[in-house]
């Protein structure tokens, strides 16, 4: 367990797996959303891309997830974050733009999670 707060990306599947269901994608960041609160309670600062991209995507126009504004905002904001973290948790679930920010990751030499008990204990 960890004693001194940490930034920590948590990186798990957001458009993986759903075909593009608005529903699905919704499930899938609701799951990350819900690994968040424990972080935060355990006193860290969860950081989930979208968070910050899906205000972006509406500003800048995108139409559909995948498209060229998304390409554009999505994946890169993710990247940026992580130049400004601690950490990263990387949840279960196939995801290609996860997976690239663990390897992002382990070039900035952060830590790598893929247990939210191995953070916050339990």
């Amino acid at each position: 367990m960890n004693t001194k707060p940490l930034t920590i990306l948590i990186a798990g599947p957001y458009r993986s797996g759903t075909n593009d269901d608005p529903s699905l994608i919704q499930q899938n960041l609701s799951h990350m959303e819900a690994v968040a609160l424990p972080l935060f309670r355990a006193g860290h600062i969860p950081l989930i891309g979208e968070w910050l991209a899906l205000p972006l995507l509406t500003v800048a126009g995108s139409k559909y997830p995948g498209d060229e504004i998304y390409q554009e905002i999505s994946y890169p904001i993710a990247r940026r974050l992580l130049t400004k973290c601690d950490a990263i948790l990387r949840l279960e679930g196939a995801s290609k733009g996860a997976d690239d920010d663990v390897n992002l990751a382990r070039e900035l030499g952060l830590k790598i999670y893929y247990r939210l008990e191995d953070i916050i204990g339990n």
